[in-house]
């Protein structure tokens, strides 16, 4: 569901109000850094392609070995609207686990399964035919199109599955031995396996203002195997994988994690360079990078396929003025500015991929080769993360770097 989780986050939050924040003014660093995350989603609101290849994000935050890690943050940035929305279907979604016997557990397992892939939102589209909160397929077998969008049915597919056990559930699964991020993940087969746990805090914050009762039991505690006795309760609808069995991650794909800079390319270095003259930001190369260490500390979900609009914020815009991140660099960026393929680019440097979409990749450089990107930990979501991650999780094509110069920026 890593398209639906990012297409939830950009559309369920930013329509609602997630519009993304802005930063403060200042040059410097932290330029190159947002520029680079801005361009991959373009900026003025509207969803550009995501920057997604590979699709198989490190580890954000765990929710522990008994899941009560109270990772992430507990709004998720949510306007008024979106959060009295958030909560009408946590209500929905826990009446139907308490009907179907099942203890708080479940429901929490729930509720930060519907934050991680629509904003716990009833959209109306996703990846290919994905709908609804949990971001289920029809032709995956989870319903009609209707079926899926009503609340009610979409929660307790995602709670008991089929009636045969096809598509599974929760309850198909061995959940209860796992941490509450595995056991989403068992059920969405995502591409993004680490996109839940940190949405603990914000489902456990909506859950008591919605007053439910997460630490209740429950009757109905399927065996260990799961009901049907599978011990993987894979789904073959839902998750990054956009719920298909068959859909292979793209070749070449590194899944090793984040740890360690690898292939394609060499490791990326810091060099030091003075922006030109007509580079000027509201906030400086320091400035931007504070704030996208901010971002990534606090998670908020406001930057689903804003690459480009994120750096700009970051140094402090409004917006970029370019809608996509590859056409910033190729069209709008002065080719004095532009250095095509150099792995040597300055700390706040706007680096740019080509990620085989449309919109293409920036993200900010913030030293010792890493970046603040979007969506490559989990969607909407800022991290910092090795600038290789761009290439070995997503497959994309490294093009260069360039100051945070935004000629058409608001």
């Amino acid at each position: 569901m890593v398209s639906r989780q990012a297409l939830a986050l950009a559309s369920g939050g930013l329509r609602r109000g997630l519009a993304f924040k802005l930063g403060l003014p200042a040059i410097g660093i932290l330029m190159g850094l947002l520029l680079i995350v801005g361009m991959l989603a373009g900026i003025g609101g509207g969803p550009s392609a995501v920057a997604a290849g590979c699709s198989k994000p490190g580890s954000p935050g765990n929710d522990g070995p008994s899941g009560n890690g109270q990772t992430g943050d507990t709004t998720g940035g949510a306007s008024k609207n979106l959060r009295a929305e958030q909560v009408a279907n946590a209500k929905i979604i826990d009446q139907v686990a308490k009907d179907g016997k099942l203890p708080g557990r479940a429901t929490l397992i729930a509720l930060m399964t519907g934050l991680a892939e629509s904003q716990l939102s009833n959209i109306n589209y996703g990846d290919r035919d994905s709908l609804g909160i949990f971001q289920q397929r029809p032709s995956s077998g989870w319903g009609t199109r209707e079926q899926i969008t009503d609340p009610k049915y979409a929660a307790h597919m995602f709670l008991f599955g089929g009636d045969s056990g096809d598509p599974p559930g929760l309850t198909d699964v061995a959940w209860e031995s796992m941490s509450l991020n595995d056991a989403a993940q068992k059920v969405q087969r995502s591409g993004f396996p680490d996109a839940y746990g940190p949405k603990e805090a914000q489902a456990r914050s909506i859950a008591k203002e919605a007053g439910i009762d997460l630490e209740r039991s429950g009757e109905n505690h399927p065996g260990q195997s799961g009901r049907n006795g599978g011990s993987n309760g894979g789904s073959n609808g839902g998750g990054n994988n956009g719920g298909d069995p068959d859909k292979k991650k793209p070749e070449g794909c590194d899944t090793s994690g984040s740890n360690n800079p690898g292939k394609p390319g060499e490791p990326f270095h810091d060099s030091k360079a003075n922006w030109p003259d007509i580079v000027r930001n509201p906030r400086d190369t320091a400035g931007a990078i504070a704030y996208a260490r901010q971002q990534a500390e606090t998670h908020n979900s406001e930057w689903y396929q804003r690459c480009l609009a994120f750096t700009a914020i970051a140094y402090g815009r409004g917006s970029s003025g370019t809608d996509y991140a590859i056409d910033h660099y190729t069209d709008v960026m002065p080719k004095n500015m532009r250095h095509d393929k150099d792995r040597n680019p300055p700390p706040g440097a706007l680096m740019f991929w080509d990620t085989h979409h449309r919109a293409g990749h920036v993200a900010i450089y913030v030293g010792d080769g890493k970046v603040a990107s979007n969506d490559i930990v989990t969607p909407g979501e800022i991290s910092i993360v090795p600038a290789t991650d761009i290439e070995s999780k997503w497959g994309a094509e490294y093009l260069g770097w360039s100051p945070p110069y935004y000629p058409n920026g608001g």
